[in-house]
C-alpha cells in the first residue's frame, strides 16, 4: 500500500492517498477519486512512454557528373548576397530577392547535384495574369501597384527544395475528460470523468518538402504548396534553359528541425482524429514519434517570383510555376485607409444615434 500512497493524480498533479472507509484513492487537492486499478493501469501506461527518436539516414544529392557542370554558371547579386545558377545562354541579369543586377562570378563546382525537377508548366504571361488577379479588388492598394512595369519584374526561379521520406512509428497519449450536467429541485450537478487515452500506429510520409534557400522566406514557400510530385523528372541541365535557379544555401542535415516539427505536427493531428468518442476535452500529454530509413532527396521546384517595394518596404511575390497558386502579402495605401475608416467610422456611429432614438420612442 506504501507504493500506492506515493501516485500523483493525474488531473492535478497532486500527491493522492488511500481512504479506508471509501476503499479509494483520494486526491486532497481536487477530490477527484480513483480505483486502485485504474491507478496500476494508468502507472503502466506512463512506463510506455518514450521520447522522440527523429533521425535521417541519408541526404539527397550526388556530385556533379564530369563535364555535366561545365554549361553551368553562377550569378551573384553584391547587394543581398543571393546566388543563382543559371547556364551559358544567361545573359546578363537582375537578383530575384531585391531587382538588383547581378554578375557572373565562376563556373560551378563542388555543388550537389539535384535529383529531380518539377518543370514550369505555365509561363510569365499566366504569372502576370494571377499578378493582376491578386490586385483586382484591393480598394486599399497603393494605384502604384496595378501598373505594368512592376509586372514585367516577374521572374521564373528554380527554388531548391530538399524533399523527405520516412516510416514512423508514434504513440500519443491524451488526457480527457468527459462532463455530465443535470439538476433536481435544489440543486445543480456537474460530473467529469477523466480518461487516460492512448492512440498508437504507423505513417508513412513521402516528399514532406523544406525550401534549401535561406533568402525565401519558408512560410511563403509553404504557401504556394502543395506541388504534383506526379510529374517531377530526372533532373537534365537542358531544364534550366531560360529560366534561373537559386544555389541552395540550407543542407538537408540544416532543414531536419523543421522538417520533423512539420512531420510530427502532422502525425499529431492524424491521431486526433481517430479519436471518435464525444469526449469534452482532449489534451495530449506523452508524443512519441520514431523514424525509420529516413531519406532526402534534392529536387527543383519551379516559382515565378516578384520583388517590389513600396515607401522603403520589400513585397515578396510567389507564384507556383506548376499549378498557378499564387500568394504575398499587400501594402496598404494609408490615406485611403483613413479615409475608408472614416467612413466606417460615421456610419457606426449614425446607426448607434438611430438605435438610441428608437429606444426612446418604445
Amino acid at each position: 500500500m506504501d507504493e500506492i500512497l506515493e501516485y500523483k493524480c493525474p488531473c492535478c498533479g497532486g500527491f493522492i492517498r488511500f481512504d479506508s472507509r471509501a476503499q479509494k484513492m483520494i486526491c486532497p487537492y481536487c477530490d477527484t477519486e480513483f480505483d486502485v486499478e485504474s491507478l496500476k493501469k494508468y502507472d503502466e501506461e506512463l512506463k510506455n512512454d518514450r521520447p522522440d527518436s527523429m533521425d535521417w539516414q541519408s541526404s539527397g544529392g550526388v556530385e556533379w557528373q564530369e563535364g555535366e557542370s561545365g554549361d553551368m554558371r553562377i550569378y551573384a547579386c553584391k547587394a543581398c548576397g543571393g546566388e543563382i545558377i543559371a547556364d551559358l545562354t544567361t545573359a546578363a541579369s537582375a537578383c530575384p530577392y531585391c531587382g538588383n543586377p547581378v554578375i557572373m562570378t565562376g563556373q560551378l563546382t563542388g555543388e550537389l547535384r539535384p535529383d529531380l525537377v518539377i518543370p514550369f508548366k505555365l509561363d510569365k504571361e499566366a504569372a502576370k495574369a494571377a499578378l493582376k488577379k491578386h490586385l483586382e479588388g484591393k480598394k486599399l492598394l497603393p494605384k502604384v501597384f496595378k501598373s505594368e512595369n512592376h509586372i514585367d519584374e516577374i521572374k521564373g526561379v528554380y527554388v531548391p527544395f530538399w524533399l523527405f521520406d520516412t516510416e514512423t512509428q508514434a504513440r500519443i497519449r491524451y488526457k480527457a475528460t468527459a462532463v455530465r450536467m443535470w439538476s433536481d429541485a435544489d440543486y445543480n450537478y456537474t460530473e467529469t470523468r477523466f480518461y487516460n487515452v492512448v492512440r498508437s500506429g504507423t505513417l508513412d510520409f513521402e516528399n514532406v518538402p523544406a525550401d534549401g534557400s535561406s533568402k525565401m522566406a519558408d512560410d511563403l514557400m509553404e504557401s504556394i504548396e502543395p506541388f504534383d510530385f506526379s510529374e517531377a523528372v530526372d533532373f537534365q541541365t537542358a531544364y534550366l534553359s531560360g529560366y534561373l535557379a537559386d544555389r541552395y544555401d540550407v543542407t538537408a542535415e540544416e532543414s531536419v528541425e523543421r522538417v520533423n516539427a512539420r512531420m510530427k505536427k502532422s502525425t499529431e493531428e492524424t491521431f486526433r482524429e481517430t479519436v471518435s468518442y464525444p469526449y469534452n476535452t482532449l489534451v495530449p500529454e506523452s508524443s512519441s514519434v520514431e523514424f525509420s530509413q529516413g531519406r532526402a532527396k534534392y529536387a527543383l521546384y519551379p516559382v515565378w517570383i516578384l520583388n517590389t517595394s513600396w515607401k522603403g518596404e520589400k513585397y515578396t511575390f510567389a507564384m507556383n510555376g506548376q499549378t498557378g497558386k499564387f500568394v504575398g502579402n499587400l501594402p496598404v495605401d494609408k490615406g485611403i485607409f483613413w479615409r475608408w475608416f472614416a467612413g466606417i467610422t460615421a456610419g457606426a456611429s449614425a446607426a448607434i444615434y438611430g438605435f438610441a432614438w428608437l429606444i426612446s420612442l418604445l
